[in-house]
């Protein structure tokens, strides 16, 4: 792996000297086993240790296939399905490896006794597969996590419904937070030049996620002038939906849990922010029944930020604890996109101020190709940033996916594969410049 290393550092190593580069035999990666899917029977999610299930391995390096690549992987970051794959909810990721595995004779590479997890990566191209034509050895990359065959009629309008769509890191094997990972050469894009590894790592798959939820056809389509009330407007996946609010000409409601959050919000450009904490907002009276007083109330808050205007969209993604109050607070005839659940799978709402007000509800799922592709063109002309807070090595992704399952970091939380430090990797430095206020936002605070 020092050869490699050396290679990546080296201003002179050409794509002929990387495609020379002898592979190595293993490489470290951060792994869940099959064998201890059950550790955490009886406990509650919230009591689930991901510092306990996630290992640091030396594993054989994977098979090349057609239309594949391997990638030397610089920096990799935390996505919550790194959290779900740590704590085996809603289910064991390895159900996934095992119907994979099933497909084909090279697929069958995927079914094994541990699962390499993680869903970005910033890194290099080591070797390409048979058939692949735009990527050589010793580009730059940064990888989206949709991994799709192909092979139906289905997915040839949008690649996200495809029968056989998969997240890679989650629902494949080999994934980004390791030395080398595996993926389909249509999962890579230019990796940002104005952007460190582990910076470039960081928006990849939230970044993708927001884009096609909020900006896409495919998603609410939002417009100039429209009132977007996002929930978490500071984390992971509600920094960059707030970033794209701002710079589509949108007004983003932020609804954050603290001052420091809030301060964030304002930090990226918005000024329409909600502490649900500080103000109150409990919308449900007990584990069975929800309050409409307290939806009514959150209304009456939203229209005095947006002066009398109700919500135009929703983007969703805490699920069953703030649903009934997100169909409540749209306006007749608005949208709400939901791609999680991580308050729980099971929504409730009146469904009379959904089909009465003709409201749309949206099911939005990371994002196809051509999304994430525009998505990583908006960091890489820095009209939209990354949100990297903190920085672990990948023997600390435990302690990494512990801090996102906990709720304790802000923005997104990265992790240093290759990289031997922070900062390398920036090819751009006058661009880095102009924007290395927005770039260290979420650093500073």
């Amino acid at each position: 792996m020092q050869e490699i290393l050396d290679a990546i550092q080296s201003p002179d190593t050409t794509a002929a000297d990387y495609a020379a580069l002898p592979l190595p035999e293993s490489y470290r990666a951060v792994t869940v086993h099959k064998d201890e899917t059950e550790m955490f029977t009886g406990l509650a999610t919230r009591d689930k240790d991901p510092r306990k299930s996630l290992h640091l391995d030396e594993v054989p390096v994977p098979e090349l296939g057609p239309g594949e690549a391997l990638v030397a992987v610089m920096a990799s970051s935390v996505n919550y399905n790194s959290v779900w794959t740590s704590i085996f909810e809603p289910l064991s990721t390895f159900g996934f490896l095992e119907r994979y595995g099933k497909l084909s004779d090279l697929s069958r590479r995927h079914d094994l006794p541990y699962h390499i997890i993680g869903s970005d990566l910033a890194g290099v191209v080591l070797r390409t597969g048979p058939g692949v034509n735009a990527w050589r050895p010793g580009d730059e990359v940064v990888a989206h996590c949709l991994s799709v065959e192909l092979e139906s009629s289905d997915g040839h309008n949008d690649t996200m419904l495809d029968p056989e769509q998969r997240i890679w890191g989650f629902e494949t094997n080999f994934g980004g937070l390791a030395e080398i990972a595996l993926v389909k050469s249509n999962q890579l894009m230019p990796k940002p030049d104005h952007l460190s590894w582990e910076e470039a790592a960081a928006p990849g798959l939230v970044n993708s996620t927001a884009y096609r939820q909020l900006v896409s056809r495919n998603g609410a389509g939002m417009k100039q002038g429209d009132n977007v009330l996002i929930w978490g407007a500071s984390g992971g996946l509600g920094s960059y939906a707030t970033q794209f609010a701002l710079a589509g000409g949108a007004n983003p409601i932020c609804v954050v849990s603290s001052p420091q959050k809030a301060g964030i919000c304002r930090a990226m450009g918005a000024d329409a922010i909600i502490d649900r904490n500080a103000e109150g907002y409990r919308f449900w009276k007990d584990e069975h029944a929800q309050d409409p007083k307290e939806w009514k109330r959150f209304g009456k808050r939203i229209r005095e930020l947006t002066g009398g205007e109700d919500i135009d969209i929703v983007f969703e993604h805490p699920g069953r604890e703030t649903f009934g109050a997100s169909v409540y607070v749209t306006r007749k005839g608005g949208t709400i996109t939901t791609c999680a659940s991580t308050s729980g799978y099971l929504h409730e709402y009146d469904n009379r101020y959904l089909w009465m007000s003709l409201k749309r509800i949206i099911g939005s799922h990371f994002a196809n190709y051509r999304e994430a592709w525009e998505a990583n063109r908006l960091i890489a002309k820095g009209k939209i940033h990354p949100t990297l807070s903190k920085v672990y090595s990948l023997a600390d992704t435990g302690q990494a996916a512990y801090d996102v399952h906990r709720n304790l970091h802000q923005g997104k939380v990265g992790v240093l594969a290759l990289a031997p430090e922070e900062g390398l990797g920036v090819r751009d430095h006058d661009k880095r410049a102009r924007h290395i206020d927005a770039i260290n936002r979420f650093r500073d605070i």
